[in-house]
């Protein structure tokens, strides 16, 4: 069982926080050189920041999770509100087009309003409203 941020000594949040780092940019896949480049912190301070021995000062933090789309409480605390796969349609809504963006949206809120039909609950008045706007 994991220790709740409280319990632990500074080392060893440090450690957990330069490992949700190092974790976070790895599951997106980029570079230490890529997050350089898009964050202004230099490739070696990331090293050093994601290896435990530098501490992340809180504007770099607030640059991380902006880049990275996390909130900066998930790197203190390693929870999320939102489900992966909620972040990940976000990450890759990113890149679409405004137009395409509301498209996909509309699609959600078909699926979240039919879709509850198909396995057997009608859908509330909130959700037939959603889809039909």
């Amino acid at each position: 069982m994991e220790s709740s941020p409280a319990q632990l000594t500074e080392e060893e949040r440090q450690q957990r926080l330069a490992e949700r780092l190092r974790e976070a940019r790895d599951y997106l896949g980029l570079s230490q050189q890529f997050v350089a480049e898009h964050t202004g912190i230099p490739r070696v301070a990331m090293s050093a920041i994601e290896n435990g021995k530098r501490k992340v000062e809180a504007l770099e933090l607030e640059s991380l999770a902006r880049l990275y789309k996390y909130p900066v409480t998930y790197f203190y605390e390693g929870t999320l509100d939102e489900p992966a796969s909620v972040r990940a349609l976000a990450r890759e809504a990113t890149d679409l087009t405004e137009r395409d963006r509301e498209e996909v949206l509309r699609f959600a809120q078909f699926v979240k309003a039919y879709g509850s039909e198909r396995r057997g609950q009608a859908p509330s008045s909130d959700q037939r409203h959603e889809a039909s706007t």
